[in-house]
């Protein structure tokens, strides 16, 4: 049975009203809460890691050290960094740039560059993005900023579109990505804009779990598909 791994941050109320009774939950290990899910001959395990790269990496290397996960699919809400990336739009991640990052000064390398990577981009498992394209064409293929930090202000996420060519931004996905890539485990990333380059805070609390819910509608098609 194919074993496909879950990181969720802060989306977990989605997944409980999406797949409810089914969930079994596991006994606490690591200090995850986790459950698994089997549908389609496949094994969902799903890992509620909380908020931030650290905390999404360390989900990420459970899931594979400790269940052998064959991929890992991460879906979750974001910000958008340019007027394209309206609330709801529904995006599949290429590449990654950790922004907050940053060895320049003993490196001489740019903000966000992993010296393990050509430049500032951290790829995910381009197979898989042509695969979801394919099964659901409105998912629009896009750069993520990722940091531990929410970016809420206008100004900020200008800023960061215009520094790092990102389209949208978020606290996990570099985390996600660099773990899978060092353990060459393929990746997944699916999210859906909560809040607009003019929306904050408060467009984020009102519309997550709403737009949390359509993102893993997309997710759920493309795991009962794979």
């Amino acid at each position: 049975m194919k074993k496909i791994g879950m990181i969720v941050a802060v989306e977990i109320k989605s997944v409980l009203d999406k797949y409810g009774a089914g969930l079994k939950e596991e006994s606490s290990v690591a200090g995850f809460k986790t459950y698994i899910y089997e549908t389609n001959g496949c094994q969902l395990i799903i890992v509620n890691c909380g908020a931030g790269e650290i905390a999404a990496a360390a989900g990420t290397q459970f899931l594979i050290s400790h269940y052998h996960v064959d991929m890992v699919v991460n879906f979750g809400v974001v910000g958008g960094l340019t007027e394209a990336m309206a609330v709801t739009k529904a995006c599949i991640v290429e590449k990654v740039v950790h922004y907050d990052f940053d060895t320049s000064a003993v490196d001489n390398v740019e903000v966000g560059r992993y010296l393990s990577y050509p430049d500032i981009y951290i790829p995910t498992t381009a197979e898989l993005v042509k695969m979801a394209i394919e099964m659901n064409p409105e998912l629009v293929p896009v750069v993520c900023a990722s940091g531990d930090k929410f970016i809420g202000d206008e100004e900020a996420k200008k800023r960061m579109h215009e520094q790092f060519g990102a389209d949208i931004c978020e606290m996990e996905a570099a985390g996600i990505v660099l773990t899978c890539n060092r353990n060459n485990v393929p990746c997944i990333l699916i999210k859906i804009v909560s809040d607009s380059i003019s929306g904050g805070a408060d467009e984020f609390i009102e519309r997550k779990n709403s737009v949390a819910a359509m993102c893993l509608e997309i997710v759920d098609k493309f795991i009962s598909l794979t």
